[in-house]
């Protein structure tokens, strides 16, 4: 799979990941990224150009919030963190991962 096939991919996903991944606790925008890459085994890699303003997006939609903090490297980071609301964003953006996925393997298995 090329990379721009494979950030395509990603794009529709992004939201669901990103959630996913600050459900396991409070991250700086890069740990997030190196924590999706790490747990898909270098299958996915999340660029800053569209980490930054999901993130961001996300934020205002109140399903994270965030504060200025330091690193383990003791450089100043923004640090998010998942909210109540975004839990239960979380638990649609699954339920809708599931249908997708669903559907697509039952086209595959048909066709």
């Amino acid at each position: 799979m090329s990379s721009k096939t494979r950030n395509d991919a990603l794009s529709g996903s992004l939201t669901l990941l990103v959630l996913k991944t600050l459900a396991l606790g409070e991250m700086h925008g890069y740990a997030v990224a190196s924590r999706i890459q790490q747990m898909s085994s270098d299958l996915l890699r999340v660029e800053e150009g569209s980490l930054y303003p999901a993130l961001h997006r996300m934020e205002q939609d109140g399903w994270i919030s965030s504060h200025w903090g330091l690193t383990e490297s003791n450089r100043k980071a923004r640090f998010y963190t998942i909210t109540k609301t975004g839990q239960q964003q979380l638990e649609q953006e699954l339920e809708s991962w599931r249908r997708i996925t669903l559907g697509v393997s039952l086209v595959l298995e048909a066709v």
